[in-house]
């Protein structure tokens, strides 16, 4: 039995939920495209100051978790914006939600405990994000 209306039409998410997922997929592009662009174009020893995790790694690895953050930031909005495969938007909310868990583990095992609250907002952030645009008011792609 599927959830309708009296009319028999598919019940439509609430307006405050889609104003969540909008904002809560608008922080997660400006966070993750900030870090994204912070760890691929600033100087290692400046950033090294900010993160110090930074100066303890190769530049090819944060560069690297640089390209992956802007890219979750990137796949968080654009493909929902757009309406263009905005099922990538799903799947851009899981990775994110995957490398927020292991960001988290990582800060602790350096003793970054003072970190971890940022690593469990954006994950909250993210699997809200998947919940909802998986199931409760996923984006019609165009045509």
């Amino acid at each position: 039995m599927s959830a309708t209306t009296t009319n028999d039409l598919p019940l439509q998410p609430s307006l405050a939920l889609r104003i969540g997922l909008w904002i809560a997929q608008a922080l997660l592009f400006a966070l993750f495209a900030f870090a994204g662009v912070t760890k691929l174009f600033t100087p290692i020893p400046e950033l090294a100051q900010m993160m110090p995790w930074t100066g303890d790694h190769s530049a090819t690895f944060v560069r690297i978790i640089g390209l992956i953050d802007l890219a979750g930031g990137l796949g968080i909005l654009l493909p929902s914006l757009t309406r263009i495969m905005p099922r990538l938007t799903v799947l851009a909310a899981l990775g994110c939600a995957t490398l927020q868990v292991f960001a988290f583990v990582f800060h602790l095992s350096r003793g970054e405990g003072a970190v971890t609250p940022l690593n469990i907002v954006l994950l909250a952030l993210s699997l809200f994000v998947l919940w909802g645009r998986n199931g409760k008011a996923p984006i019609a792609p165009r045509g």
